[in-house]
């Protein structure tokens, strides 16, 4: 099971290291290798959540997110994303980008430091969305029950993430726009490209998130048929059909996986420039990590784990939140990579750790159905 879920990866990351030795000898297979362990480190949270919303899909779609969706992820955000912004911000065309990237790695690392402030906003804004929106959602099962109870209430009011979110936008502009950090130790006014990137980010998180819900509510009636179908295959010994997300609704929800996924990958993009600023190294050492990151998610679905370990889901959205705080901060002030990614293994672990607590708690109670289950203590 572990070898047929992260075949691909071992293989990946073997051609990825024999092509960094060649290209650059050894010191560019050790940046290789810690560019790789830091994009799986601050991902970690982006594959607990991707399974949450993997698990929903059918066998097809999972195999389209471990093959296109990898595409997308190594060649799309890890190679393609920096060029493109290097063509926008310098206003030049993409093959000039390419040339300046390999040519002149440093003014190519400076054109995609300057564009970091809408970068962040961008990404910042869509994260933050994901959080609020899980957080202020009605669940019977709570993690940190003194919080989310009563956001729970709060978020029976209209659009409250949204308004949040727009407040924490022009609060980001205000205080960190206005005095971003330039290349060479400069400031300038950046207030006007931090709102535009930010109201762009929720823009995208609306119409992609709006379309998955939608194609996905629409499968109700239909799950309906469904749910009398399995009572029937019970009654009739026939094999039980399994309900799960097909055709627009999980193309939708396959979109919203790979907008996702870009999000995440902005703060490792960025990050990656403080060790290599060598493209080939660079889509090297993340597309490596961005495959296990995959394959974690695959592997997360089929053993069933955020089933398992009920507050999995819970850290994870914790970390997205933190992360989108994180990145928002970046606009003026740097972050060190390692803290940012020890933000969101901390709330994993703990969250994990809360669940190993409650499956005793319910082991030792002898409760296993799913009331006993929501009222369980999470002991937080």
């Amino acid at each position: 099971m572990l070898l047929k879920t992260f075949g691909w990866s071992f293989v990946i990351t073997a051609l990825g290291l024999v092509a960094a030795l060649f290209y650059g000898g050894w010191q560019a297979f050790g940046v290789v290798a810690i560019l790789s362990i830091l994009e799986i480190s601050l991902s970690f949270d982006n594959a607990v959540v991707n399974a949450g919303i993997l698990k929903k899909m059918n066998a097809f779609w999972q195999k389209i997110f471990l093959t296109v969706g990898v595409l997308i992820a190594v060649f799309g955000m890890r190679l393609v994303f920096p060029v493109v912004i290097v063509a926008i911000t310098a206003k030049i065309g993409p093959i000039d980008a390419v040339n300046l990237s390999f040519n002149e790695p440093d003014r190519y690392q400076e054109l995609v430091t300057d564009a970091h402030p809408a970068i962040a906003a961008f990404g910042g804004m869509f994260l933050l969305m994901i959080f609020l929106d899980f957080i202020f959602e009605e669940r019977d099962i709570q993690w940190l029950r003194w919080i989310e109870r009563p956001l729970a209430k709060l978020g029976k009011v209209d659009m409250l993430s949204v308004c949040i979110a727009l407040v924490v936008l022009l609060i980001s502009a205000m205080t960190f726009a206005t005095n971003a950090h330039q290349h060479g130790g400069g400031h300038a006014d950046k207030t006007e490209t931090v709102l535009l990137a930010g109201v762009a980010g929720l823009i995208t998180y609306l119409i992609v998130g709006g379309l998955s819900g939608f194609f996905e509510n629409k499968l109700e009636e239909d799950e309906e048929r469904e749910h009398e179908a399995e009572e029937e295959a019970k009654r009739t010994g026939k094999k039980v059909p399994a309900i799960a997300l097909a055709g627009k609704a999980a193309f939708f929800m396959f979109l919203y996986l790979e907008v996702l996924d870009a999000s995440f990958s902005f703060d490792g993009v960025i990050g990656a420039f403080a060790i290599t600023n060598e493209i080939v190294l660079m889509a090297l050492g993340l597309g490596i990590g961005a495959m296990y990151v995959r394959s974690l998610t695959v592997y997360l679905v089929r053993q069933g784990t955020l089933d398992d370990y009920v507050y999995l889901e819970h850290g994870a959205h914790y970390a997205i939140g933190a992360l989108a705080v994180i990145l928002l901060v970046t606009i003026q002030y740097e972050i060190n990579e390692i803290i940012t990614g020890l933000v969101g293994v901390v709330l994993i672990a703990w969250s994990f750790w809360s669940s190993v607590r409650r499956n005793k708690a319910l082991e030792a109670a002898g409760g296993d159905d799913a009331g006993s289950k929501a009222e369980v203590p999470s002991g937080v």
